[in-house]
């Protein structure tokens, strides 16, 4: 039988080697007063209890460390979706993740009501390409229900060998029923940056995720853009959309881009070193040139970070649709058991005290979840003039009409535009009519 009274002073031992192997570490610049912490005993007294029973009476035998480790997990979990524990296994995949280059599906998600939530997929990986969407919930791995796993151990199940598949079974907004996609894991790189030509004088960068980097690869694609276009740009697109965020040094960079002066970003929390603002340096990439944004419920975190300082300072247009909501920042903290807590110690604010947080960010021009697709031509041909009988000749020769003819064509072939990208087909209307005005 177990001696409760044993149990209750050895965690307390324990409890207080802990707290006083990590008070110091946190609070280290705080004086002594502010140091001292009321113990719980009360509730310390009623875990004990609780862990004897657990001892004694469950049906099968636990050891004291899975005890302890779902109990460290349980406090941060209870926290918010962000916040979690890493034993070593778990540390080390997470390091492996963060490199670049790993087999897995190619989407960002977190937790939500126990089930996995898609806050977007990463650009040409498996599963982009087979039509996962921000907002989608994956209830099933493998016919495994996710309910009850950890956020780390679904991430797990997902990644394995490259041309393996896996089925995830996705509840979607709009659909009745559940539904399958069959994935083949592949390796996943992220390429931070693209860019392209949309029409002459019109440019088009694309962040899918933010490093360290990325501030430097968007003012690379920018010099090009202009190189390309005669010196200079009429304005850009700057593509958001799907982005789930990443290294906070490359969302103000990328911000700091296209601003001459100003704050960008700011962070509040408890602790001194959770406090921190970053500002704008003199230069801005663009030389005033018209910027649009594009934004949609995938773009978080650092996308959010960029969108609503270019906002705030009415330097950029914001369009799409509401983005995601992250605002809070997360710290890796190694413990000495050779694993990791990651928890939430601050929230980001915009240069005009918004917090992201739960709300996310308002496009200027909000723009419905539309896809424009091109009539097939065999299902319906329009009568033209041409068509009538006895319709008068053009007048010109033939030969000039086939010239005229392949002149279109080749134009069209040029743009850079996906007619069936309405979000940037609006973008580009809207850039071109700015210069038009201006």
């Amino acid at each position: 039988m177990v001696n409760k009274k044993n149990i209750f002073i050895l965690f307390i031992g324990c409890f207080l080697g802990i707290f006083l192997s990590t008070a110091g570490t946190v609070f280290a610049d705080k004086d002594a007063e502010s140091q001292t912490v009321t113990l719980p005993f009360e509730e310390l007294r009623t875990f004990t209890e609780i862990f004897g029973r657990i001892k004694q009476d469950y049906v099968e035998e636990v050891s004291d460390k899975d005890l302890l480790e779902n109990a460290i997990r349980g406090m941060l979990v209870g926290l918010d979706p962000h916040s979690s524990y890493l034993n070593t296994e778990e540390y080390q995949e997470l390091k492996v993740g963060t490199t670049g280059r790993f087999g897995g599906l190619g989407i960002q998600v977190t937790m939500e009501d126990g089930f996995v939530k898609v806050i977007s997929p990463i650009d040409e990986t498996p599963a982009q390409r087979a039509g996962i969407q921000s907002g989608d919930l994956i209830i099933k791995l493998d016919e495994k229900p996710v309910k009850g796993m950890t956020l780390t151990e679904a991430v797990k199940i997902m990644r394995g060998e490259v041309g393996s598949d896996i089925i995830l079974t996705i509840v979607r907004k709009g659909k009745e029923a559940p539904f399958n996609v069959t994935l083949t894991r592949d390796i996943i790189k992220v390429k931070s940056v693209r860019s392209r030509t949309l029409e002459d004088g019109f440019g088009y960068v694309r962040i899918s995720s933010f490093q360290s980097p990325t501030g430097a690869a968007v003012k690379k694609a920018i010099q090009e853009l202009k190189a390309a276009n005669g010196g200079s740009l009429k304005g850009m697109v700057l593509d958001l959309r799907n982005n789930p965020g990443g290294v906070l040094d490359g969302a103000v960079s990328v911000s700091d881009t296209f601003l001459n002066s100003g704050k960008i970003v700011y962070t509040e929390g408890r602790i001194k070193n959770s406090q921190m603002e970053f500002n704008a340096t003199p230069g801005d990439e663009l030389d005033g040139a018209p910027l649009v944004v594009l934004i949609n419920a995938g773009s978080a975190s650092a996308s959010e970070i960029v969108a609503g300082a270019l906002q705030d300072h009415k330097r950029a247009i914001i369009m799409g649709t509401k983005s995601f909501g992250k605002g809070s920042v997360q710290t890796i903290l190694p413990t000495g058991n050779g694993g990791a807590v990651k928890i939430t110690t601050a929230r980001y604010y915009t240069p005009s005290g918004r917090s992201i947080q739960a709300t996310g960010i308002e496009p200027d021009i909000a723009l419905d979840r539309l896809k424009l697709e091109a009539l097939e031509a065999a299902k319906f041909t329009p009568v033209k003039e041409a068509d009538l009988s006895g319709h008068l000749e053009n007048g010109n020769k033939k030969k000039d009409d086939k010239k005229a003819t392949k002149k279109t064509e080749k134009s069209e072939d040029k743009t850079g535009v996906d007619i069936r990208d309405y979000p940037l087909n609006e973008a580009l209307n809207l850039l071109k009519g700015i210069a038009i005005f201006k």
